[in-house]
């Protein structure tokens, strides 16, 4: 049996294999994930959340773009591709309730931004901090050309106004679904890079979505472990040739 049917056999649900369980609420992880030590913070623009184009007339216009004009996308769209993705979109006393769903609501998503051509910010990698609408600098260069050497020389990465990079903290899904949390971080991240699509389609941009790629390379350009947390998936944004 290969790797994968096994990996779908051993995450089934059965019925009696959740007889008995429980949830440790004391040890339940951080749905933030937290820098330490000083950060540069970039602002973004408030995200619309009225108005705008239609909804099916955005899912009839949303395509695979892979060929963009080299200018520069505003700070606005951006920040209306990540609100979309995964901003608050309603506050209550005990939660935040985010853009896309997630299982339950336990968001093990974390939303990297890779900016290479957006006015007003640095090119660089930027960690989206969901509770806050903001955009922490982590580390400033230019990083289109490794992501898209990474992803098997998909040129649209390098070319790109911005590309985002979604990465999953695996601890926050497995403290409540164990071993089948792996089918829910997926799905998760597809929800994601659907919403961020439709919002791009919305706004004049194309978009991209990115499931091949080297793991590590992905992993190092996003600072990350590739352990506790690893990257799954990825978009391309920008203004499309015409």
């Amino acid at each position: 049996m290969s790797f994968g049917d096994e990996f779908q056999r051993l995450s089934k649900y059965l019925r009696e294999s959740l007889k008995g369980k429980g949830l440790d609420w004391g040890n339940k992880p951080s749905l933030y994930k937290k820098y330490s030590g000083a950060k540069e913070t970039a602002e973004l623009p408030g995200a619309e959340c009225e108005g705008g184009k239609p909804l099916y007339q955005t899912i009839q216009q949303r395509r695979s773009v892979r060929n963009y004009q080299d200018t520069a996308v505003d700070g606005k769209t951006l920040s209306q591709v990540l609100w979309a993705a995964q901003g608050i979109t309603l506050a209550t006393e005990y939660h935040q309730f985010r853009a896309a769903p997630s299982a339950g609501a336990l968001y093990p998503i974390e939303t990297y931004c890779v900016i290479n051509n957006v006015e007003g910010y640095k090119p660089g990698l930027y960690h989206y901090q969901v509770p806050y609408h903001t955009l922490l600098l982590i580390k400033e260069g230019s990083f289109g050309s490794d992501l898209a050497r990474a992803a098997l020389g998909q040129k649209m990465l390098r070319d790109s106004a911005f590309n985002l990079v979604w990465a999953a903290v695996i601890e926050r899904s497995k403290w409540k679904y164990d071993q089948r949390a792996y089918r829910y971080i997926y799905l998760d991240a597809g929800h994601i890079a659907q919403n961020a699509a439709l919002a791009a389609a919305a706004c004049g941009l194309g978009s991209c979505q990115v499931g091949a790629f080297f793991d590590e390379e992905v992993n190092r350009v996003i600072d990350v472990d590739g352990e506790a947390e690893f990257a799954i998936y990825m978009s391309s944004f920008g203004i499309p040739k015409v």
